[in-house]
């Protein structure tokens, strides 16, 4: 027969064994987060530095991905995104660290000096064999480029690119948005590359070319004399998707990734697309 005091007795040691259970639970369910977009302590990631994040770019690293060849700055698309994911990642962006390489460098099989690259790397199944891609941060969008005092560089409108003489690479989707959404009243013009795309814009071949941002980016401020973006399609068809590039079987792929799909799911990409891409960038989107 159980006595008030055996009972009493019972009780409490239940009750003691219950709570210690309770918190084994919750530090197990802590624990095995393993995917969690956020670190509440970067040392525990292994990391090429412990303690520090290390990011990789191109040498140089040029507009709009990194202004004035200065990620450290924070300024730029690339800059901006990879502060975002540090900062997902738990770190405070004085543990950042900025290495260089070459765009080839970052891919190829090996050791890597930093923890992840971006240098605008598409991601495709060849490069995978040889390293990790992050979920992508950017899809390509299709654009309009020209020459300063072409009919096309007025251009506000998809409308107002009807009437005008345009080219892209054959079989791409740049030609492609030309056909689907442009629609123009003459036939655009197909060209076996784009540098052959590029050459006949310069002759007065073409009065306007559609590329991919990136590729419209760099001939309008680097390759051609007076270049000039028109404009960015809305409704074309994506192109390449970017990711980070992490060593092949990296431990922090899963954790970079989660902190980039929570970076979209937040508006954060976007806004920075917007910022940097769009606005600073002056490709305005066209309707």
């Amino acid at each position: 027969m159980l006595t008030k005091t055996s009972m009493t007795r019972i009780s409490r040691s239940t009750s003691a064994a219950l709570a210690a259970v309770l918190i084994a639970t919750m530090a197990a369910c802590s624990s095995g987060n393993t995917n969690s977009a956020e670190s509440a302590n970067p040392s525990d990631l292994q990391t090429v530095t412990a303690g520090k994040l290390t990011v990789g770019t191109g040498q140089p690293a040029y507009a709009p991905w990194v202004l004035d060849d200065k990620p450290e700055s924070g300024k730029g698309f690339e800059a901006a995104v990879a502060y975002a994911v540090a900062e997902k990642l738990g770190f405070n962006k004085a543990d950042v660290v900025w290495v260089r390489t070459t765009f080839d460098q970052a891919i190829a099989p090996g050791p890597k000096t930093f923890d992840f690259n971006l240098q605008q790397y598409s991601i495709t199944d060849d490069r995978k064999k040889n390293v990790d891609f992050s979920s992508p941060y950017y899809q390509t969008t299709q654009t309009v480029v020209t020459l300063a005092g072409n009919k096309a560089a007025k251009a506000t409108s998809i409308a107002e690119l009807q009437s005008v003489l345009l080219g892209a690479q054959t079989g791409t989707t740049s030609y492609a948005a030309i056909t689907d959404v442009i629609k123009p009243t003459q036939k655009a013009l197909a060209f076996n590359s784009n540098d052959d795309a590029v050459a006949a814009l310069k002759n007065g071949q073409v009065d306007a070319l559609v590329l991919d941002l990136p590729t419209a980016l760099y001939e309008a401020n680097a390759d051609l004399t007076g270049g000039k973006i028109v404009g960015q399609l809305p409704t074309a068809t994506k192109g390449d998707e970017f990711g980070l590039v992490l060593d092949k079987g990296s431990v922090l792929t899963a954790k970079v990734s989660a902190a980039v799909d929570a970076l979209k799911a937040d508006g954060t990409l976007a806004a920075l697309e917007e910022k940097w891409l769009t606005t600073s960038a002056g490709a305005p989107v066209l309707k």
